[in-house]
């Protein structure tokens, strides 16, 4: 890959993902798009780069597939787990008594491990939910990573990935080599495409939002601009769920950290400035 290349798939992926390369990761694009030049027949990512300068919407989208998705695991870190079932739920379950109802956001959804994780805490807490409207909401950018999601179907590889096996055989059927998720919980479970970069007005207003471990590939100004966007969305008494190596601190003042509750945030009641999205980009992206 000459480094011509390289800068025109840096802005590439900056403007249809938000993933802000520096300029030493080349060894990054090459092992996530030389396997992708191949399965499309291709001679390598010099022709891959051609192609998508000759016009090839379908293999942006391919290129901007393979740069954003990240390997994900049921219960992943386990603290945010932790505290949306010591905390969070706690709280949303005296806060929201009389309407009896929970909206919460996958910003990152994946290929389904963290929004089916927070499907079994859910049900997990029984009757305390019951007669209770709860609606979770994943999205990504990704329609390859969502289908997979949808399908609820994984190897035994990823269900023995941080699954507690009182809960894998209680909520997942096992098929020949692979395990599927029960429609109970595949039916809690909302899917949409979505891009961060742009409008997401239109999901609506959360209680909960998970956004892990995904803003650390953003640059500066983005970052900003999602997090005075997620606090449009958010409800006053909600809370904002960041992986470990993200944090809001001197980047907005419209969440604020909870105190000895790591990668757990609530809305500050600052009002965040209007942040416009981008433009969406033609190719779907």
């Amino acid at each position: 890959m000459t480094p011509p290349d390289y800068e025109y798939l840096r802005k590439l992926l900056k403007d249809h993902s938000g993933l802000d390369l520096s300029a030493d990761k080349q060894y990054l694009i090459e092992s996530r798009l030389l396997p992708l030049a191949r399965k499309c027949g291709l001679s390598g990512i010099p022709d891959l780069v051609a192609k998508i300068k000759a016009g090839s919407s379908t293999h942006t989208v391919q290129v901007v597939e393979a740069m954003t998705t990240n390997e994900t695991f049921f219960f992943r870190d386990k603290v945010p787990f932790d505290h949306f079932r010591d905390t969070i739920m706690p709280d949303i379950l005296k806060a929201r008594a009389a309407r009896r109802s929970v909206r919460i956001w996958c910003a990152a959804g994946s290929t389904g491990q963290e929004p089916y994780s927070l499907a079994m805490c859910l049900k997990e807490m029984g009757a305390a939910l019951a007669g209770w409207r709860v609606e979770i909401v994943a999205t990504d950018l990704s329609q390859e990573v969502l289908e997979k999601s949808k399908a609820g179907i994984y190897s035994q590889f990823e269900v023995q990935r941080g699954l507690p096996i009182q809960l894998l055989v209680k909520y997942f059927k096992q098929s020949g080599e692979f395990w599927q998720v029960s429609p109970e919980l595949r039916a809690m479970v909302q899917h949409r495409q979505l891009n961060l970069l742009h409008d997401f007005s239109q999901l609506g207003t959360f209680d909960v939002i998970f956004c892990r471990n995904v803003l650390i590939y953003f640059d500066q100004d983005t970052k900003i601009n999602i997090f005075n966007r997620l606090a449009r969305l958010m409800e006053a008494d909600g809370f904002l769920v960041l992986g470990a190596a993200e944090t809001v601190v001197g980047l907005t003042d419209t969440f604020k950290p909870l105190p000895e509750r790591r990668g757990l945030y609530r809305p500050s009641g600052v009002r965040a400035p209007l942040a416009m999205p981008r433009p969406a980009m033609a190719v779907g992206y």
